[in-house]
């Protein structure tokens, strides 16, 4: 009898061993491995799609202080990323966040066809970052993106840190590369809400007072005062991603165009 005892005492541990490896093999393939590929797959579009002409126009020797981006926002030549990707909307880059992606859009018929795809349209944890279906550039007044809220930081993985004043004021800016321009927009209004509270995904407005509006219902219920208002803004960029306080939960960024 204690043999017996003994033999199911060790299967019972064999079998809590093999869970145990197979969960740290699952946690180490979704937590490093995959970002990592993920990571890879970005950094190789930005290789073999560099862009040698500032967006917005310039020459090929020209500084980037000079065409009006900053150093640490290298641009990629989009139409030629689009030719083999046709989905490609546009390059969306935070500085120093891990935040820097190309931005996909599917049809309004599969609005979340990248929520769990690669820019390739193959499966991937991460997904992509997407632009709301019934968004269209240089015609929307609101541009919505929307991406994962990975552990491991990926896509909007560090969107979060928002939260905190300190993190923002150290990264208050956002870029937004399309076939046409780089645009800098600058972040209005850091909020936690869902979209009773907030309707983020509004991408047309009847005038600019209406923009404007929306940028002020944003900082009416924003975790802090950024001192970014939208008076005069003629597009905004709204980022968005999952947050865990309530079940609709969301954490938003709003920013307007620079310039604006």
């Amino acid at each position: 009898m204690k043999r017996k005892k003994k033999n199911k005492l060790w299967i019972l541990q064999a079998v809590l061993c093999a869970v145990c490896m197979l969960s740290a093999v699952l946690l180490y393939q979704d937590y490093v491995v995959i970002p990592r590929q993920n990571r890879e797959l970005v950094e190789e579009l930005k290789t073999c799609f560099p862009e040698d002409i500032p967006p917005g126009g310039g020459s090929p020797g020209q500084k980037p202080e000079q065409a009006g981006r900053e150093p640490e926002v290298s641009a990629i030549d989009l139409r030629s990323l689009q030719s083999q990707y046709p989905d490609v909307r546009g390059w969306l880059t935070i500085p120093e966040s891990g935040i820097d992606y190309p931005v996909l859009q599917s049809s309004p018929e599969e609005p979340e066809y990248y929520l769990r795809r690669d820019y390739r349209g193959n499966y991937d944890i991460n997904g992509s970052l997407f632009l709301q279906a019934d968004c269209i550039l240089g015609e929307s007044g609101n541009l919505t993106i929307y991406g994962h809220n990975m552990n491991s930081g990926a896509m909007f993985g560090n969107l979060d840190q928002y939260s905190s004043y300190e993190y923002w004021k150290a990264h208050p800016r956002v870029f937004f590369q399309t076939p046409e321009e780089l645009e800098e927009y600058r972040i209005a209004a850091v909020l936690k809400a869902d979209v009773s509270m907030f309707d983020f995904q509004r991408t047309s407005f009847q005038s600019p007072q209406e923009l404007e509006a929306y940028v002020q219902q944003a900082k009416e219920v924003a975790l802090f005062e950024t001192g970014v208002d939208g008076i005069g803004c003629e597009e905004t960029l709204t980022l968005v991603t999952c947050s865990y306080e309530w079940k609709q939960a969301r954490n938003i960024l709003v920013a307007v165009k620079a310039g604006s």
